[in-house]
C-alpha cells in the first residue's frame, strides 16, 4: 500500500501539467504517511511502450520524499532534456516508476577489474565520480546491460568520460532502490 502512495504522487504532480485544478494533500498525506517528511532521494521513471520517455532523479536525500517525488515526475515527464514534454495522448501508453534510493556508500577498490567483481549486478546502482566527469545507473539498467564491464563502460560514457576513465581510479559509490512501477492508466491519482 505505501508503494502505492508514491505511484499516486507522482501521477498527481504530473497531471497538475493538464489540469490545474489538481491539487496534492501536502500536509494530509504527511500526516497519514510520516515517512513522506523525511529526507528522501527518488528517480521518476516513464517509459512509452518499454522505451525510456524520461527519468530525473536525485542521488542524495536533501529534501522532503514527497517533495523530491512531485520535482521529479515533473521533471520526468517535462524537463527531460533527451525528450520533448509529455503529451495527454501518451498516457494509455506509459509506464511509471518510482524508485528510492538508499543512502551512497563509497566502494574501494584496487583497480578495474577488482571493481568488476565487487559490485553486484541486479542490485547495486552506480555513482562515478571523477572532476568534472559524473554519472549514476540505477539498478534496473542491469536489465539491458547485464554484463558487469559493459555496465561500468557506459556508465563512464554517461558520465561524458570513457571507459579509459578507471585507469585513474574515480571514487565509486553503490547504492540500492526499492521501486514500483506500474502502467500510468491503472493508477488512481490522489
Amino acid at each position: 500500500m505505501l508503494n502505492i502512495i508514491l505511484l499516486r504522487i507522482a501521477k498527481t504532480a504530473i497531471l497538475q501539467a493538464f489540469d490545474k485544478n489538481r491539487d496534492i494533500d501536502t500536509q494530509g498525506l504527511i500526516s497519514k504517511y510520516p515517512f513522506l517528511e523525511k529526507a528522501g532521494a527518488s528517480f521518476v521513471t516513464l517509459k512509452y511502450e518499454h522505451q525510456l520517455r524520461g527519468c530525473i532523479g536525485s542521488i542524495i536525500a536533501h529534501r522532503k520524499l514527497l517533495d523530491d517525488i512531485v520535482r521529479n515526475a515533473k521533471s520526468a515527464a517535462f524537463n527531460d532534456p533527451r525528450f520533448s514534454s509529455l503529451k495527454s495522448e501518451e498516457f494509455s501508453h506509459l509506464t511509471l516508476e518510482v524508485s528510492i534510493l538508499s543512502e551512497p556508500h563509497f566502494l574501494e577498490y584496487e583497480d578495474f577489474d577488482d571493481l568488476v567483481q565487487k559490485i553486484r549486478p541486479n542490485i547495486d546502482g552506480l555513482i562515478l565520480k571523477y572532476g568534472v566527469y559524473q554519472g549514476t545507473f540505477l539498478p534496473q539498467v542491469w536489465e539491458q546491460l547485464t554484463q558487469a564491464k559493459d555496465f561500468l563502460e557506459h556508465l563512464s560514457i554517461k558520465a561524458g568520460a570513457n571507459p579509459s576513465i578507471y585507469a585513474k581510479h574515480p571514487d565509486i559509490y553503490t547504492y540500492q532502490v526499492d521501486a514500483i512501477e506500474e502502467k500510468f492508466d491503472a493508477i488512481l491519482p490522489l
